[in-house]
C-alpha cells in the first residue's frame, strides 16, 4: 500500500520526487511509437494512386568520372501492390532499355521483375539471387528499388536525434530471412514527413553503403524526394538521382505496365 506524504515521511517523498526528476528517460521511452509503428507510418505515407517523373542518374566512380543517364519513370498502385516502369532515354548505349517491376505487399510472394535490352531484343526476367545484383551500374540493387513489406524485417527504435536539422526517429531494421543480402539497416525517419532521410546498409562484412535524401519538396500535396544519393563505401562509387516534372494521379493505364509493352516503347 502506498503511504501518504505525512509529516513523518515527507523527507522520503521529497527525495523520491527529486530522484524521479533527475533520472532521464531514454529517447525510445519518450515516444509512444514502436520501431514497427514508425515503419508502418513510412509505408502508409500518402503518395497518390500513380506518378510520372523524369529522372536523371549520375554515376560517379572512385576516380570522379561521371556517367549521366536520363530516364522516364511511371508508377501505379493496385491496392497494396505497386507496378513500376523505368525507361532509359539517354545516352544512346542504354536508350530504350526498360525495367518493369510488380511489387507485392504479401511478404510470402516474390516480386516480379523484367529487364528489356533493345540491343538484344530480349526481355529477361529478374529472379532469385539476381535481385541482389546492382541495377544498370547504379549503387541500388534490384531489391532496393522494390517496395519491401514492413514485416519482412523486425524493427527496433534506437533513439531520436537530429539529422540535417530534421527531427528523426532512428530505427534498426533486421531482415527476418537470414539469407538476405543485408544483415541490418539503420533508418533515420523524418518525424514530420514520415520519410527516410538516411539509411545505413550493413552486410556480413560491415557498413556497405549509405542512402541520403538531399531535397524534399511538396508536389501535388505529397512530400516528394527530388534528390537522393547512394554511396557504396566498399566500391567507392556513388549514384545521384534527381527528379523533375513530377506529376501525381494522372490516370495511368494498366496497359503501360504489361510485360509485352516493354519492347514496344511508351509515350509519356
Amino acid at each position: 500500500m502506498t503511504r501518504p506524504c505525512t509529516k513523518k515521511n515527507r523527507a522520503l517523498c521529497a527525495f523520491a520526487l527529486l530522484a524521479g526528476l533527475l533520472i532521464p528517460l531514454s529517447d525510445a521511452q519518450c515516444t509512444a511509437y514502436s520501431g514497427r509503428d514508425i515503419m508502418v507510418r513510412v509505408d502508409e505515407c500518402p503518395d497518390g494512386d500513380d506518378r510520372i517523373s523524369e529522372l536523371s542518374m549520375t554515376l560517379i566512380n572512385r576516380r570522379g568520372r561521371q556517367r549521366i543517364r536520363q530516364v522516364v519513370s511511371w508508377r501505379k498502385d493496385y491496392g497494396k501492390d505497386t507496378r513500376k516502369l523505368m525507361r532509359f532515354k539517354k545516352p544512346a548505349d542504354v536508350a530504350g532499355t526498360a525495367f518493369l517491376s510488380w511489387d507485392y505487399d504479401d511478404p510470402d510472394k516474390d516480386d516480379d521483375r523484367w529487364l528489356y535490352m533493345p540491343a538484344l531484343r530480349n526481355t529477361r526476367r529478374i529472379s532469385g539471387e539476381a535481385t541482389n545484383d546492382y541495377f544498370m551500374g547504379t549503387d541500388f540493387t534490384y531489391d532496393d528499388m522494390g517496395d519491401r513489406n514492413v514485416d519482412e524485417d523486425t524493427h527496433r527504435l534506437l533513439r531520436e536525434e537530429t539529422f540535417k536539422e530534421v527531427d528523426c526517429w532512428v530505427v534498426e531494421s533486421v531482415p527476418v530471412d537470414p539469407t538476405d543480402m543485408y544483415t541490418k539497416k539503420i533508418n533515420w525517419i523524418d518525424k514530420e514527413k514520415d520519410l527516410p532521410v538516411k539509411t545505413d546498409y550493413y552486410d556480413k562484412d560491415g557498413h556497405l553503403k549509405t542512402y541520403t535524401v538531399d531535397t524534399v519538396e511538396k508536389i501535388g500535396g505529397f512530400w516528394t524526394v527530388t534528390a537522393m544519393r547512394m554511396e557504396n563505401h566498399v566500391e567507392h562509387h556513388t549514384t545521384l538521382m534527381t527528379f523533375r516534372d513530377v506529376r501525381y494521379d494522372t490516370g495511368l493505364k494498366d496497359s503501360q505496365f504489361k510485360v509485352n509493352a516493354l519492347s514496344r516503347g511508351l509515350r509519356r
